[in-house]
């Protein structure tokens, strides 16, 4: 039983800081929030409470700043920091660049590929000199 219990609380420590598990502690204020909501009008429901944060966007109305508290409306970045990258190329050279993050930044989102005759080149039999 004791181990269960080490694990069960192993488990809930990585996942709550690796993932955005942790957006479910600001549950509190999500209901809070839907009770101001409630009070300002009596005929609002909870999927139209949801769909109006959730789903139209960032809109920044008198209580911007109450709505971006809500969970999972913004992102933490558990896993940022220094980064580094190692970059083989074919003449035994090699490059290390240090990458920093200074600020928050969207990825882009579009696939980019490499050029189909670099990678090519790993599927050629090998060589003998």
């Amino acid at each position: 039983m004791l181990k269960k219990l080490i694990f069960i609380s192993f488990c809930c420590a990585y996942l709550f800081s690796t993932t955005e598990l942790h957006e479910l502690i600001k549950l509190p204020l999500l209901i809070e929030h839907f009770a101001e909501h409630r009070e300002q009008n009596k005929h609002i429901t909870l999927w139209k409470f949801l769909y109006i944060h959730y789903s139209m966007g960032d809109v920044k109305d008198v209580d911007y700043d109450k709505d971006m508290k809500l969970p999972f409306k913004s992102h933490d970045n558990c896993v940022a920091g220094n980064s580094t990258i190692y970059v083989s190329l074919p003449e035994k050279l090699s490059i290390q660049k240090q990458v920093q993050f200074l600020e928050k930044k969207n990825f882009p989102t579009e696939v980019r590929s490499l050029p189909t005759s670099f990678l090519s080149n790993i599927w050629q039999p090998p060589r003998v000199s």
